[in-house]
């Protein structure tokens, strides 16, 4: 279901198809080499213009795919990265396809059971980064206990806010924020659903935990923020776990963490090689 199911391949050359040409699929798809264990396949994006523009930056020429069809025709492993309405339905098809798949948009999984009861009855895995949060492979472990409670605070810039429909709908003046300011407060749900672009971490806290249910989300910004912040508690038997992680923001990207990017790119070296380290 996660990178904690991961197993050795047993073939050289994984073939990863790039579904998304974005800021985040683009980083991701120039960190793949062909080393003897995976090979950049296949690129494809709704908007053409991006993943050709994205193929003059490779090495590997010709992996243009004209239709989604295509690039799952011509990969192994699938890298979603493209936040879309039906990022639900692509991932699905890929996995009836019996294609491993890397999710990028996890906010879309916070109701994920179907998903994931999908992969495992096809014999795939879905691999879900940390991101860009520190304490996931913690809450995983813990989660085997009972969790009383877990709040993410998440800070970040004015600017990563820009055009968020949430903020507008509520007549948020984000030029006229002087002090930080709270523009989210309330459950996992509402949270991924109302920063769609900006709150992926919350998705895989709940989905690591467990208990996306006593999951409280607090999204704040001031113009004093220069890095994305997430900061997690939770406690519970266990005892008490808090982590904050503040990161520097993804350069192609203002809405995202470079720390995300950098996540994903570190969960397909694992994939590839077949050695996983940590929980």
């Amino acid at each position: 279901m996660s990178s904690s199911s991961l197993k050795t391949k047993a073939k050289s050359n994984i073939r990863v198809g790039i579904l998304g040409c974005g800021a985040i699929g683009s980083r991701i798809a120039k960190s793949i080499k062909d080393d003897g264990r995976a090979v950049l396949t296949g690129l494809f994006d709704i908007n053409p213009a991006k993943s050709e523009n994205l193929q003059k930056h490779l090495p590997q020429k010709n992996i243009v795919k004209k239709s989604y069809d295509e690039l799952l025709h011509a990969s192994d492993l699938v890298v979603e990265a493209v936040n879309a309405p039906d990022t639900r339905e692509l991932v699905r098809r890929a996995l009836l396809a019996r294609k491993d798949v890397l999710i990028m948009s996890v906010g879309k999984f916070i109701e994920g059971e179907s998903i994931f009861a999908l992969a495992q009855k096809q014999g795939v895995r879905v691999l879900i980064p940390s991101g860009a949060i520190a304490g996931v492979d913690a809450l995983k472990a813990v989660s085997q206990q009972r969790i009383d409670r877990i709040t993410l605070t998440t800070r970040k810039p004015i600017y990563g806010f820009a055009d968020n429909a949430f903020v507008q709908q509520k007549r948020i003046n984000l030029s006229q924020i002087t002090k930080e300011t709270i523009l989210f407060e309330g459950n996992v749900r509402e949270a991924v659903k109302c920063f769609p672009q900006n709150i992926n971490v919350a998705a895989t806290i709940a989905l690591a935990s467990g208990a996306r249910d006593k999951l409280r989300i607090r999204i704040a910004t001031s113009p004093e923020f220069k890095v994305n912040s997430h900061e997690i508690e939770a406690a519970g038997d266990f005892g008490r776990l808090v982590t904050k992680t503040e990161n520097v923001v993804c350069p192609d990207n203002p809405k995202t963490s470079y720390l995300a990017v950098l996540s994903a790119v570190r969960t397909l070296k694992e994939y590839f090689q077949g050695v996983k380290i940590g929980t």
